[in-house]
């Protein structure tokens, strides 16, 4: 038996149901936020991930040559696919330009409790300037949606990869160098970090400071141990939030992200529920278009990891109600099929979510099928009901049943 690649799965249809209801949740928060739906190619020149994804993302790349010899990649984050959109079609509309967009990523990496080959994502771009007001819609927007999808025990953490980045070209880590020793300091791999950083001739008292400052943690409180311009940001951007009812965040200078584009604020969502794994969201201000051939726009950006928060949402104990059809039609009889596939259309054509028994099944197991399809209602058409232009209505739920006219059908379903 052939099975779905490892890292990948299929969603029956009880599940696709589940992942649509709370996809449209988000989609519902963006619009509220003025935010645009797009949507870009699953595979990219494999180019527009190697010049500035960073390390990690690279070493997981699905990359491959198409017939035409053409370097491709199936895309393993979305951001810069929005970025590329942006320059070839979207330069010289005015901004700020509010976009988001639904879809699946690729990574090659080791699967795991909510981690997968084939994963989706649900993120936002908020492109033509970095400013703490655009960093703090962007940060609103995603604790919007986590709160659209009703879960409780999540945190915020914000941080300003500006001020790790000062501190390592003050220690003399070249700019080619910068993105490999993030990623260690952003998993607080110390041990494998210090070694990198000897070979490039950083003092040992600076290197101390470079990794205490990963460890500055706290409340809002803590902005007054940021230094310079970024301690002013962040001080702008908390207040702003504040105004905007966002006020349970945290300030955590070790927050560097994965993705080798960050320039300025950087954030972070998790959820404990998760255990080590936590990471739900997270994104942060940066540069990408000039990269791509337009001018150098700032822009701020987040992705929630779809899978991951339905994994928590599921921890916390959040049930989804499957909905069902509103109808389900039972033909009593092969001579009264053709009467009862009638009664079907009209019931669609009026909006009636409805099925009809296809399989000549008997009374009981009909019903019975009827109710694994958690119809509403049984519309049962039987010879004699229909000598008067009536059917039988079973409610589902109660068991109860009356003789409703056809011509009032739609109406008695409809309540």
């Amino acid at each position: 038996m052939i099975q779905c690649p490892r890292g990948t799965r299929d969603f029956l249809p009880d599940e696709m149901e589940r992942r649509r209801y709370y996809e449209g949740k988000l989609r519902s928060v963006a619009l509220r936020f003025g935010f645009r739906e797009t949507e870009t190619p699953i595979f990219e020149d494999a180019e527009l991930f190697i010049l500035r994804s960073g390390p990690n993302v690279l070493n997981e790349l699905y990359a491959f040559k198409d017939k035409g010899d053409r370097d491709l990649a199936l895309r393993p984050e979305m951001t810069a696919p929005a970025i590329r959109m942006f320059v070839n079609s979207m330069g010289n509309e005015p901004k700020p330009i509010k976009i988001f967009y639904f879809g699946q990523c690729f990574r090659y990496e080791r699967p795991q409790g909510g981690r997968y080959r084939e994963f989706f994502q649900f993120g936002a771009e908020l492109i033509g300037s970095a400013t703490p007001d655009t960093d703090a819609e962007a940060i609103a927007l995603a604790a919007a949606m986590i709160e659209a999808l009703g879960l409780k025990n999540y945190k915020i953490r914000i941080g300003h990869i500006g001020v790790l980045r000062q501190k390592l070209a003050d220690a003399g880590v070249p700019n080619e160098k910068t993105a490999e020793v993030l990623q260690k300091l952003d998993k607080k791999l110390y041990d494998e970090a210090r070694p990198m950083m000897e070979d490039l001739n950083v003092d040992q008292d600076v290197m101390g400071e470079i990794f205490e400052l990963t460890e500055t943690v706290g409340g809002t409180d803590i902005v007054d141990k940021v230094p310079g311009e970024a301690g002013k940001y962040l001080r702008s951007l908390i207040a702003i939030l504040s105004a905007m009812g966002v006020s349970d965040v945290e300030i955590d200078l070790g927050v560097v992200r994965g993705l080798d584009y960050y320039t300025g604020m950087v954030f972070e969502v998790e959820a404990p529920a998760l255990g080590a794994e936590k990471q739900i969201c997270g994104g942060g201000s940066y540069t990408l278009s000039e990269l791509f051939g337009g001018e150098k726009v700032f822009s701020t950006g987040f992705a929630i990891g779809f899978d991951r928060i339905l994994l928590a949402m599921e921890k916390e104990g959040i049930t989804y109600e499957q909905t069902g059809i509103d109808a389900y039609v039972v033909p009593v009889s092969e001579d009264v099929r053709i009467k009862a596939t009638e009664i079907t259309a009209m019931l669609r054509k009026a909006g009636i979510s409805c099925d009809m028994d296809i399989m000549g099944r008997k009374m009981a197991k009909a019903l019975k099928y009827a109710s694994s399809a958690r119809a509403k209602f049984a519309v049962i058409v039987g010879k004699n009901e229909l000598e008067g232009d009536s059917v039988t209505l079973r409610d589902m739920g109660s068991g109860d049943q009356e003789t409703v006219l056809i011509s009032e059908l739609v109406s008695a379903i409809q309540g």
